[in-house]
């Protein structure tokens, strides 16, 4: 929004904003701020920063927490969610003392992927396209204590809930693709959320119900570069769910809020470039991609086991990650094929469109870390001149789940639980140290703070156990 100081200053007297939001990612990739008066908006706070506890959000231990954000002007927005005019920045964030940038900053961990691919002469800029997939619920309920556990569910397009008043138009179990009103009840609410994202600047290329009859939709934007790509990704999440609210219902990005409906991905589309040009792209191939494009999906495919503990960092990821729900659980790539965890769009043929598109990953990751996880294994791929041929990655064209079982052992799979993923990152990440773009004690912490949500999950009983085997 803004090219430098002088400017924000100017807009801020201009249109006599008394409040300025700083907004910033933890390390699981949740949005928090700090808010300062405007007149504390000045040249010493773009140099000195704003103090906070990066402890109490799992950025640093606890007895040398100082952190301080600086903002990032040039992200500026009008926060719409504030009874006060609110004027909002995603801050990066920097040491206390020496005000160098954090280096387990999420945000800069990204931006430190692309540099890294820019250093090595494979591409300056690498382009993003994630598909946000969510559920929209009239009501949700949930508790868990020594004495119980549980959690319900209420949306107002299903007819499947006994308590509630049925309404004349719902969607049937997984009938929600691309429903239209009156059967569609939310379609008001994604259009306001595309038209409050795009006055603050995030372009929107469109907006659907989804498969999931219970009120699953999507939203996805254009092709857009590293960085600016998450951050619309988190004013997305932010955008819906304070929209959700206002209208009374509650928005949830969870992989699979629902047994036996649709789980909800987050799948991204990417494509590198050098110069302008797209070096995913060769005319003469079949698929129109190129030896690079290739590699880069054999790297992706090669360490996605790995990769699932960013992209699919939750224990509910893995009620996503099952057969029978277009969900990718194999690790091989497709033209048009959904059930790949790696799908070559048909519709993109023109030469600067040309791309694939990951399905694996979900709203439960960070997603600076994910996109600098993806990024870093597509540069390990073409490094090493990776080729999926040689790997059983494909392509294939074919519903593998109609192979005989032999068959279908030959493509890898990927982990079935968090646990898995977990231990494939602990097998698997010198890929990520290369360049400096991760570190050793941020993959050491993310492992731990995820190990300690897997026990916590396991050693709690679980309702449909307790129906199975109440009786034995």
């Amino acid at each position: 929004m803004f090219q430098g100081l002088n400017e924000a200053l100017k807009f801020v007297s201009d249109e006599e904003i008394r409040m300025i939001d700083l907004k910033f990612a933890d390390l699981a990739g949740k949005w928090h701020r700090v808010t300062i008066s405007a007149q504390s908006f000045n040249e010493e706070l773009m140099e000195q920063g704003v103090g906070f506890d990066g402890s109490s959000v799992g950025l640093k231990s606890v007895d040398y927490g100082d952190m301080v954000l600086i903002p990032d002007l040039s992200t500026g927005f009008m926060d719409p969610f504030s009874e006060q005019p609110l004027l909002s920045f995603i801050c990066n964030i920097h040491e206390a003392g020496s005000k160098k940038l954090f280096a387990h900053d999420p945000r800069q961990i990204a931006r430190r992927a692309e540099q890294y691919m820019n250093e090595l002469g494979i591409a300056d800029t690498a382009i993003w396209g994630p598909e946000l997939e969510f559920y929209i619920f009239d009501e949700v309920r949930f508790y868990s204590n020594p004495y119980g556990t549980g959690y319900q569910v209420h949306c107002t397009e299903t007819n499947y809930e006994p308590d509630h008043e049925k309404p004349s138009y719902f969607l049937k179990h997984h009938g929600g693709y691309h429903a239209i009103s009156p059967y569609d009840h939310f379609f008001d609410i994604r259009n306001n959320v595309t038209i409050m994202l795009e006055d603050v600047g995030v372009p929107i290329k469109y907006h659907h119900h989804e498969v999931g009859g219970a009120g699953q939709c999507e939203i996805e934007t254009p092709m857009m570069p590293t960085i600016a790509s998450a951050d619309a990704m988190m004013l997305i999440k932010y955008f819906v769910k304070n929209i959700c609210n206002d209208y009374g219902y509650t928005a949830s990005f969870l992989p699979k809020p629902l047994y036996g409906e649709a789980g909800s991905g987050m799948h991204f589309h990417q494509h590198i470039f050098k110069d302008g040009k797209n070096m995913f792209y060769n005319a003469a191939d079949p698929i129109l991609l190129s030896e690079t494009a290739y590699c880069y999906i054999c790297g992706l495919l090669t360490h996605a086991p790995a990769l699932l503990a960013f992209t699919n960092p939750s224990t509910n990821s893995y009620r996503r990650l099952v057969p029978g729900y277009e969900a990718p659980v194999n690790a091989f790539f497709s033209l048009g094929n959904r059930s790949a965890a790696i799908r070559v769009p048909e519709y993109a043929t023109a030469e600067d469109a040309v791309r694939f598109e990951y399905r694996p990953p979900d709203a439960t990751c960070n997603v600076y870390l994910a996109m600098a996880g993806m990024l870093m294994a597509g540069i390990d791929g073409i490094q090493n001149k990776m080729d999926p041929g040689c790997c059983n990655f494909g392509p294939i064209n074919e519903d593998i789940f109609s192979w005989p079982e032999e068959k279908r052992r030959q493509i890898t799979a990927l982990p079935t639980s968090l646990e898995g993923a977990l231990d494939a990152l602990e097998a698997d990440h010198e890929f990520l140290l290369k360049g400096g773009v991760f570190s050793k004690e941020t993959i050491h912490n993310w492992i731990s703070r995820k190990r300690k949500e897997v026990k916590e999950v396991n050693d709690r009983p679980h309702p449909y156990e307790i129906e199975m085997y109440f009786d034995m």
